[in-house]
């Protein structure tokens, strides 16, 4: 008889099949939406963020009735209360943000260095970042909403279930990278999955997960040119306070995140 460990959904191809349904249902909606757009009036942006909500919707609403899993045990499943997570844990997690962006745009600055992006990339950064209402919504609302319910929600609790830890916690921001579907987002999406797959798997729940992220892409749109834009000066001072940032959530999560740990039950 297999174990429930072998059994847990999704077991990695079950979530690369997964990707592959919810890419086609977004296609799908696009298309749809394209064709009624005579009606619709929405411009390119709109139809993506519409697309994307329409096809996430499809996704969950058969994962979740598959699972006989209710959004509440989706959105958090710790011991712990969703106020105490909110109060301790999204906190010192934001505090990792400032630094996280920074690292980040040196890696990127790199990449883009060694492969340039292509004009096709171009084009869609730039509509990411356009700040129009469309793309700040897709960008610091829906993304960091529908990708953490997915990634963490569905796919880490099951691979939690099925693999190790950090099996589990590196297969899924792979996967996460992957679904970027371009070598920059793949980068950004295995270190910052790395760090939201952890908080997860440390906390059971979302909250914190969709705090971080959202406050990282939203840091990201209004992060501008900085540091070109700040004097040398103010350049080290602001890099001193995000490493001190930095430090302080560190030490936080890891006092009541990782000290603890010995002392309580398996999940």
């Amino acid at each position: 008889m297999p174990s429930p460990r072998s059994t847990a959904f999704p077991s990695a191809v079950q979530a690369a099949l997964l990707f592959v349904a919810l890419f086609l249902c977004e296609l799908v909606a696009s298309a749809a939406l394209r064709d009624a757009n005579r009606w619709l009036g929405l411009n390119e942006m709109q139809r993506g963020v519409l697309a994307t909500v329409l096809g996430n919707g499809c996704v969950f609403a058969v994962v979740m009735h598959h699972q006989k899993l209710t959004y509440r045990a989706l959105f958090h499943q710790s011991p712990a209360s969703a106020q105490a997570i909110l109060m301790l844990v999204v906190p010192p997690a934001l505090l990792l943000v400032p630094a996280l962006t920074v690292a980040m745009m040196a890696v990127l600055n790199l990449l883009v260095f060694v492969a340039p992006l292509s004009a096709w990339e171009e084009s869609m950064f730039s509509r990411m970042a356009d700040g129009s209402i469309a793309a700040t919504l897709a960008v610091c609302v829906m993304a960091p909403l529908l990708e953490e319910m997915l990634f963490r929600g569905i796919v880490l609790r099951g691979f939690l279930q099925r693999y190790s830890r950090w099996q589990a916690i590196l297969g899924s921001a792979l996967l996460f990278g992957a679904a970027h579907l371009n070598i920059y987002q793949f980068v950004v999406g295995l270190i910052l999955g790395t760090v939201l797959g952890w908080l997860y798997e440390r906390t059971r729940s979302l909250i914190p997960c969709i705090a971080l992220h959202a406050a990282y892409n939203t840091g990201t749109i209004f992060v501008g040119d900085w540091p070109e834009a700040a004097s040398p000066s103010d350049t080290a001072w602001t890099l001193l306070l995000i490493l001190l940032a930095a430090a302080c959530g560190v030490l936080a999560l890891r006092r009541m995140l990782v000290a603890p740990v010995a002392r309580r039950p398996a999940p």
